[in-house]
């Protein structure tokens, strides 16, 4: 298990104008939307300046979740923040399978690819790191993948839900108490201590999630066929980073040991301190180790 490359060193005036850019408003980004191979159109933002960088959000969220990175990756990384189908510009299908979104985020690289003519970094979380994964073998155009808390795992069972979770929260959404059934989730899954469930409420991308409840227990569902194919990894060459919270329950770390040894070229950074929410808690950290491994050689 490796640190990685750790974070980019900067020097005091450079650290004063990323902070200075944190602050401020993100440029207005603009859509573009991809059909996918099912028909379903797929939209994603873009921003930044820079090698083109695609990012593929987790469960309930939309492209918004990644407002808090975005400072400190726009002025390194041409930014595509996918909308993951059933949410935010994006379409649908009338049948939800795991395959389906693998083939989208396959569809927004060889775009990206096409237009920026080079091969596209991935940034997926939680779900949206299990999409990224399973897209490597779709598309020749990944140069690099990083994963937070996001990949398939030997035993698919890790991610079920507790007993009877998911009824209660079938139950929340067909009576229209979508936050109720959010809030379910980060309590009794994710395991969220609740003061970071009361920053998680007050952050913009909070009703975004909201919109995205119905989609919970079906991505669940899907994530319990997502095993790891020993041989499927082997072959896999992507440069890969996983990045493990230091203080995430168990079933959100998902065997990152084993997966990592699985692949023939991982790297391991472990987020002191955190669980699942480190890209809204310590931004400006998170996105060093991020642009570290993608953009900064070794010596």
């Amino acid at each position: 298990m490796s640190t990685g490359k750790g974070t980019i060193q900067v020097n005091g005036a450079e650290r004063d104008r990323r902070r200075s850019a944190a602050m401020a408003p993100t440029d207005q980004a603009t859509m573009t939307r991809v059909v996918s191979r099912d028909g379903t159109q797929i939209a994603y933002w873009t921003s930044g300046e820079g090698p083109p960088l695609v990012l593929v959000h987790g469960m309930t969220a939309d492209h918004t979740r990644w407002r808090p990175l975005l400072p400190y990756l726009e002025p390194h990384a041409t930014v595509h923040a996918i909308d993951r189908r059933g949410r935010g510009a994006s379409g649908d299908g009338p049948h939800y399978e795991l395959a389906r979104e693998v083939e989208d985020v396959a569809a927004v690289v060889d775009a990206v690819a096409q237009a920026s003519g080079s091969a596209v970094d991935v940034l997926g979380h939680s779900h949206g790191g299990i999409c990224a994964f399973g897209a490597t073998a779709l598309t020749s155009n990944i140069g690099r993948l990083v994963l937070y808390e996001g990949w398939p795992v030997p035993d698919p069972e890790a991610f079920a839900l507790p007993p009877g979770v998911e009824e209660r929260m079938d139950a929340l959404l067909g009576e229209g108490r979508r936050e109720a059934a959010l809030e379910l989730m980060f309590r009794e899954v994710v395991q969220m201590p609740e003061e970071e469930l009361t920053t998680y409420r007050a952050l913009p991308a909070w009703q975004a999630r909201i919109a995205a409840a119905h989609t919970i227990t079906r991505e669940v569902r899907a994530e319990l066929g997502a095993a790891l194919d020993p041989a499927d990894a082997a072959n896999m060459t992507v440069p890969t980073l996983l990045l493990v919270g230091g203080d995430t329950p168990d079933f959100l770390r998902a065997d990152y040991k084993v997966v990592a040894a699985a692949l023939p070229d991982a790297q391991v950074i472990i987020l002191d301190g955190q669980q699942h929410i480190a890209i809204d808690l310590i931004p400006e950290a998170f996105a060093g180790h991020v642009l570290g491994f993608l953009f900064v050689q070794p010596t």
